[in-house]
């Protein structure tokens, strides 16, 4: 019954995931959109760590950590993002909510599968632009974005190190519309661009962790992407409008211009962190992230002014757990995490590097017995300058999580 429900909810996620939006930030303009997190809800209450692994989560940020699991792990996430953006002259803010990921993890023996979905990047959009002394006005908005339907496996040689490799098929859409309207000009112009994005990626892992004396264990985690191409399928459509009385837009002659397909690079990255700390107990670790620039040469995403670099991000976390095996006091069990990251997005603007950083704290309550558990995350962040004539957005991130566990593949004794 666990299986088959399951099987449903990946379904209906699958087709809620690709119809969402999952960003409102005008820096999603820009590329293939805003990166997602690309991890659980445990990870990022801690800052992002990808390094920490147990025998009852599921990590899906690092293959390799699938070797560690010793039950069947059902996660799913969701998340609350409120952002107040402003500039050097005005002020907004704005409100999304999504799904983020479901995945499930399977132990066998020395081997751990797991198999999934989660957002790799979100486009969402909506900027509009007056020029004043030319009498005209610009509105640019956008959606969409790519995810990643994911296959992992890893592999325990021993108590002390594990290895894995993850395939996954990128795919999603990323639509791009623009109207431009002048005072004295009875229509105005419209530019819809649509690009169908398909291709696979890889990555593979490393897990180690050994026991320094009876208490103290440490933890060493790195993982490495290889550069691959995705396909892109682009379409463009121009027409001339009207406007009806409530601002709808009336087309009055449409038509569509051939594009040619061009392949966009997912460039290469690699993560490597270690961390120290008391098994059950606690743990505190530290973590850095590298991203090389990507080629995002496309003609119906061309982006204007803007650069792209290496990325890099910084990962500071941990966690506490009074005493995880108290018989006679809930708090006692409560998992507390806390982390802070900054990242340095490899975007530039005008000569501006946009950058981020965010502050989580979270708790894991247990729930259904001694080990699912339901996952609670709060970040605040910022991200991007008012300086250069760009947004600065503050950002506050409510996110939850479920983590049930089953078992599978017991051998049954009848006598």
């Amino acid at each position: 019954m666990t299986k088959r429900f399951f099987i449903i909810v990946f379904i209906l996620f699958s087709v809620i995931t690709t119809a969402q939006e999952r960003t409102s930030s005008p820096y999603s303009f820009y590329g293939l959109g805003l990166n997602t997190f690309g991890g659980t809800v445990e990870n990022k209450s801690m800052g992002g760590l990808s390094i920490f692994s147990d025998s009852i989560h599921v990590n899906l940020q690092n293959p390799a950590a699938y070797g560690r699991l010793r039950l069947t792990t059902y996660t799913i996430g969701a998340s609350n993002v409120s952002v107040d953006m402003k500039s050097d002259s005005e002020s907004g803010s704005s409100n999304t909510t999504s799904l983020d990921y479901l995945a499930i993890g399977i132990p066998a023996g020395k081997f751990g599968f797991g198999f999934g979905l989660i957002p790799y990047t979100a486009v969402g959009y909506n900027i509009i632009d007056i020029n004043e002394p030319e009498l005209r006005a610009n509105r640019y908005s956008g959606k969409g974005g790519l995810n990643r339907v994911f296959l992992s496996a890893g592999y325990a040689f021993n108590e002390n190190i594990s290895l894995g490799v993850d395939v996954s098929y990128n795919f999603g859409n990323i639509q791009n519309k623009n109207i431009l309207i002048r005072d004295e000009l009875q229509f105005g112009t419209r530019e819809i661009n649509r690009s169908d994005l398909g291709g696979f990626s890889y990555k593979i892992g490393l897990d180690y962790e050994r026991m320094l004396n009876d208490k103290l264990q440490f933890k060493f985690g790195t993982y490495y992407s290889p550069e691959t191409n995705i396909t892109s399928e682009n379409r463009r459509e121009l027409a001339t409008l009207l406007f009806g009385a409530e601002g709808q837009e009336l087309t009055v002659d449409a038509r569509d211009v051939p594009l040619e397909d061009t392949d966009l690079t997912l460039p290469a990255s690699y993560s490597v962190g270690a961390g120290i700390g008391q098994p059950r107990k606690w743990f505190l670790g530290g973590e850095y992230t590298s991203t090389e620039a990507g080629d995002f040469s496309n003609r119906s995403l061309e982006p204007e002014g803007a650069s792209y670099s290496t990325a890099a991000k910084y990962r500071l976390g941990g966690y506490y757990i009074p005493n995880y095996n108290s018989l006679t006091s809930y708090m006692s069990r409560i998992v507390y995490r806390g982390g802070l990251r900054y990242e340095e997005t490899g975007l530039a603007l005008n000569g501006e590097a946009i950058n981020e950083f965010g502050i989580a704290f979270g708790l894991g309550l247990p729930a259904g017995g001694m080990i699912s558990n339901v996952n609670l995350g709060l970040e605040y962040g910022q991200r991007g300058t008012t300086s250069s004539g760009l947004i600065q957005e503050n950002f506050f991130n409510a996110m939850i999580s479920l983590s049930l566990n089953d078992r599978w593949f017991i051998q049954r004794r009848f006598e």
